[in-house]
């Protein structure tokens, strides 16, 4: 299996979403621009030459979007591989290398954001209990950071105070997202307007630095929507979903 590491010296000739073929389309120039920042502070991106969502991304923990406290950990962004490439081996294979690159740059080991039961937009917890990476923290929403050390002296990375009792102040619906994911360049846009539409209170929070994501009140940052203060989702939505989401929560 072949694969190739994306860099910013190749980013506007590689395919960062195969989901997505056209690179002039607002979703890949979003996330090629979010890209940029990140590969200067040490993101790694490898896909697979297969044409299909196969990829790995993961940087330095202490430079993760997310509010973690991971000093010397390789925090893993988005592992994904899926449709007619699962079960051949690529997510041993995408995992292995950022197994052994982490080493190399002499990190005490990985660490990745998942749940108890899977969820949209998060890894498998079977999987990541079989490679042998265990939870290290949890909160109230049921979003768990696990982790693998590299060595049994590896201290337990935890999630921040702010994002272990995910809520907001806000009456209507508050939506926190990055620009990691691309798809949100399209969709927040279009749940914007169905909530204007149909006159549901509705308020997007774009976090656009480290800064922010590191202090958000959710463990996961790139999509994360609450209700009157309740955590809901981190499932990414079109204007159907939304609309489907908010009937059911008006009963």
């Amino acid at each position: 299996m072949e694969y190739i590491k994306v860099t910013e010296e190749n980013l506007s000739q590689e395919h960062i979403c195969c989901a997505i073929s056209n690179n002039k389309d607002i979703q890949v120039s979003s996330k090629k621009e979010w890209l940029k920042e990140r590969f200067r502070e040490g993101l790694v991106f490898l896909k697979s030459t297969e044409r299909g969502k196969c990829f790995i991304e993961y940087i330095p923990a202490e430079y993760a979007w997310n509010p973690i406290e991971a000093d010397g950990y390789m925090y893993i962004d988005c592992m994904w591989v899926s449709g007619s490439l699962k079960k051949q081996g690529y997510a041993n294979d995408l995992l292995s290398l950022c197994i052994e690159d982490s080493r190399e740059k002499g990190k005490k080991g990985l660490c990745i954001l998942s749940s108890a039961k899977k969820k949209p937009f998060l890894s498998d917890p079977g999987f990541l209990k079989h490679k042998g990476f265990s939870v290290s923290d949890e909160a109230d929403n049921g979003i768990q950071l696990w982790y693998l050390p590299f060595s049994d002296e590896a201290v337990k990375p935890k999630l921040k105070e702010c994002a272990k009792h995910p809520h907001t102040e806000e009456k209507g619906y508050v939506l926190y997202y990055t620009s990691q994911c691309p798809f949100n360049a399209k969709y927040v846009p279009v749940v914007e307007q169905a909530a204007e539409e149909h006159d549901i209170p509705f308020r997007a929070v774009h976090l656009e630095s480290r800064e922010e994501a590191q202090n958000a009140p959710t463990p996961v940052t790139t999509y994360a929507l609450f209700c009157d203060g309740k955590y809901l989702t981190n499932e990414q939505m079109n204007d159907r979903k939304f609309l489907k989401l908010a009937s059911h929560s008006a009963v």
